[in-house]
């Protein structure tokens, strides 16, 4: 099994750095080969720019084999080339912007059966805002207005994304929506990533992630280790029992 890395927007810059080089590393290195999905910045157009911005960053910290996919609807998302370069992925990076479109890009498509099985042959699959909310069980559409099912690849979670400037905005409302779902706040420059001792999630950047769930809330800096766990006994609502540094 692979790696999740979640950042909270702000993702190529500044002490995000950090993540993005572990990353690198638990892909195998420099030459590892690293796909950017830019198909959130797409309905505004935006989706060129973002994917180069992406691929300079990489580059910058001097990963050689970088490469932003045409990957922008549903349609792309099941082109055979398309295809075909993920499954060479060690790191394929899901960027921000609009989260509907992007889980719509993606779901029931090749593309996403194809980022499975590299997360299960061991890749690091990494979304900022937009990307990380849609990997979850369910996520906030802000332009609709409404919760949606996810990608599942996180279950029963919700990313906050932004969370130091709007994302904490949306915390009660969501817990009302959300009953049990561990809502997780990520601030811009941050992130979380699940390597660590007993694959605990670590946080990463310049601000920081905080856990919510009913009336709970844990906050984590930089370097701070913790644990988020399904408790299967619980049916049929699958509640976390949230676990700091033990």
């Amino acid at each position: 099994m692979g790696y999740i890395l979640l950042a909270g927007g702000g993702e190529f810059s500044g002490r995000m750095a950090a993540p993005d080089l572990r990353a690198i590393k638990l892909a195998g290195g420099f030459k590892a080969p690293i796909s950017i999905i830019p198909a959130a910045a797409a309905p505004d157009g935006n989706h060129q720019r973002a994917g180069q911005n992406g691929v300079n960053w990489f580059k910058q910290l001097g990963a050689a084999n970088v490469t932003a996919l045409p990957l922008i609807d549903r349609a792309s998302a099941d082109d055979p080339t398309v295809v075909e370069a993920l499954q060479g992925s060690r790191v394929i990076y899901l960027l921000g912007g609009f989260p509907g479109h992007l889980a719509q890009s993606l779901a029931g498509s090749k593309s996403w059966q194809t980022i499975l099985n590299a997360h299960h042959a061991g890749a690091v699959i990494a979304g900022s805002s937009a990307g990380a909310m849609i990997v979850c069980e369910t996520y906030y559409d802000p332009y609709a207005k409404k919760t949606l099912s996810g990608l599942g690849l996180i279950a029963g979670a919700c990313v906050l994304p932004h969370h130091d400037t709007f994302g904490k905005n949306w915390a009660p409302e969501l817990s009302r929506r959300l009953p049990g779902t561990i809502l997780i706040g990520i601030d811009e420059q941050s992130g979380m990533l699940n390597d660590g001792p007993r694959r605990r999630w670590q946080a990463y950047g310049a601000g920081g992630v905080t856990l919510y769930q009913n009336d709970r809330r844990l906050e984590f800096s930089a370097g701070e280790p913790f644990e988020i766990k399904i408790s299967k006994s619980l049916k049929p609502n699958r509640l976390f029992k949230i676990n700091s540094r033990s």
